[in-house]
């Protein structure tokens, strides 16, 4: 009780997250509708139409960029993903603390209606389709307010199998989505493509303003003439202590190093499948089943398999290495059947990011979960943005251009060329932005190395536990696949159970890590990169 008094007061002090008194509410229909009381099943509805309706795209998508923009494909793709990325890292927060206030029903909408108002822009005007896609970064947090809207409507008990759950009809929805939108293009055409997206996004858009009810009570809101502090809205506010501990630290590089290659990796690889590996359309939609079907079964049975008889510490390095390989793989791989055989790599590489979460769970002091996550989540945020960005610049440095090779053919024979050593090294490395991932990664596994088997003990801890509540909760969005604890934006307990979330066991606080990271982990393997 004295421990729950000093949380409470902290809390009450530094202007965090208290839901006392009444907040301010958004009327009309978009709030004050709804069909029976709210539930997960609502939240699954949203994070399904959504995606399945970006999912119909892939194929399309990638013919539109190529026309688009011929001789600077990759370029413009990691230029828009990283734009994208960026301001979604960067607008996280701020709608997650005004989402606090305001509930979650108003956000659900404005985050689905502009994350899917390019999609029809996509055969209106090509040029707006891209540029909204960048400015939609802004309210690309879908995934962050599902899953607040999820945490506020079940108990702490049952969180865990509720995230689970979102992740399974994620995963479903880009799982079969791909390969219905190449049967419909091939049977019909890419505007019959497009026109049922846009039927599908509308859809989702009306089921939240009619179906959907408002999760958080008025009870649990803070009172909004409080205000939002700098620190609620402030992205880099973890980043910025992440120097203070030697194992943080370590384990904050190690996430940077390797994740910015992978961001890039998933901006840019169907396209790179398709237009340089010469995948048919139905290739692709295959593939990205094939891989996504493999990665649930490597977080599932593979990670909890390596946990148990190796540690957290060697699954992370393990998950770096198969990382390693398979950018190696797609670096040198010129033949399709390569692309299959990284594919499986790929596959399980994807239980480092649930290996890293469990570690910190069980080595980082129990006042500085919160906090070592938000600086994770806030590192992975920030490698959305940088890496498609590097892995398109890279690209475009080496003409790995399916235009611009034929047009070396004719041009450069006749001409002294700078160019000419770049394009006689894409001869020998398809791929060079995996190839200089792989070597990041490489530095990644050397600092893993140095991770501490045990507790470390240090002097990392934060003086507020309202701060880790914050981080916790308001540093996930969900563009940017990101892990967390307590669930993103679950502001509806961080206060009235405040007790509850530092009082959770190591195999707790594990378990739940180990399953909300999945709903990350597990859609980057699939995920579109208009997403």
């Amino acid at each position: 009780m004295m421990k729950s008094s000093s949380i409470t007061s902290k809390k009450s002090s530094s202007g965090g997250f208290l839901r006392s008194g009444k907040a301010k509410k958004m009327e009309g229909v978009v709030t004050s509708s709804g069909v029976g009381k709210a539930s997960i099943y609502h939240a699954l509805v949203v994070i399904f139409l959504e995606f399945f309706a970006w999912g119909l795209l892939t194929s399309p998508m990638i013919t539109v960029l190529n026309e688009t923009f011929p001789e600077h494909t990759f370029l413009i793709n990691g230029l828009i993903v990283g734009i994208k990325g960026l301001l979604s890292f960067l607008s996280a927060p701020l709608i997650g603390a005004l989402s606090d206030i305001w509930g979650r029903k108003f956000f659900l909408l404005i985050t689905v209606f502009f994350t899917c108002v390019p999609i029809p822009l996509m055969k209106i005007n090509t040029w707006w389709y891209f540029a909204m896609i960048s400015i939609s970064g802004v309210f690309a947090v879908t995934f962050s307010v599902v899953f607040a809207y999820v945490a506020d409507v079940t108990d702490e008990a049952d969180r865990s199998s509720a995230y689970g759950l979102v992740s399974a009809t994620f995963a479903a929805s880009l799982v079969t989505s791909p390969a219905l939108g190449a049967y419909l293009e091939q049977m019909y055409s890419e505007e019959v493509v497009i026109a049922l997206a846009t039927a599908v996004a509308i859809l989702d858009v009306l089921f939240i303003m009619v179906a959907v009810p408002e999760s958080l009570p008025d009870k649990c809101k803070p009172p909004a003439s409080r205000g939002i502090t700098l620190e609620q809205v402030d992205p880099f506010q973890a980043l910025r202590k992440m120097s203070k501990d030697k194992t943080v630290l370590m384990i904050c590089v190690t996430v940077f190093l390797s994740y910015l290659p992978e961001a890039g990796q998933y901006s840019c690889f169907f396209v790179y499948l398709r237009l340089v590996m010469n995948f048919s359309k139905e290739e692709v939609a295959l593939f990205i089943a094939t891989i996504g079907i493999l990665s649930v079964i490597a977080q599932t049975g593979l990670l909890t398999l390596l946990m148990r008889t190796l540690g957290n510490k060697h699954t992370i390095m393990i998950g770096l290495l198969f990382e390693m390989l398979q950018l190696m793989w797609y670096g040198f791989g010129s033949k399709t059947w390569m692309m299959w055989a990284a594919g499986v790599l790929a596959s399980i590489s994807s239980i480092t990011y649930p290996a890293i979460s469990s570690y910190v769970s069980m080595h980082a002091d129990a006042d500085k979960q919160g906090l070592v996550q938000g600086m994770i989540t806030g590192m992975r945020g920030l490698c959305n943005g940088l890496g498609p960005a590097m892995f398109g610049l890279i690209f475009s440095l080496f003409h790995v251009d399916l235009n611009e090779k034929d047009k070396a053919v004719s041009t450069f024979s006749n001409s002294t060329v700078q160019l000419e050593p770049m394009d006689a090294v894409t001869n020998i490395i398809p791929g060079p932005p995996f190839v200089f991932g792989a070597l990041l990664v490489i530095l990644a596994l050397m600092v893993a190395a140095f991770i501490a088997d045990t507790s470390p003990g240090g002097s990392f801890r934060s003086s507020s536990s309202s701060s880790n509540s914050f981080i916790n909760s308001h540093y996930n969005n969900g563009s940017s696949i990101l892990m967390t604890s307590s669930g993103p934006l679950s502001g509806r307990r961080l206060s009235d159970k405040a007790d509850g979330i530092y009082k959770k066991s190591d195999d707790e606080e594990d378990e739940e890590l180990i399953a909300s990271d999945r709903e990350y982990t597990i859609p980057l393997m699939l995920t579109d990169p208009r997403l």
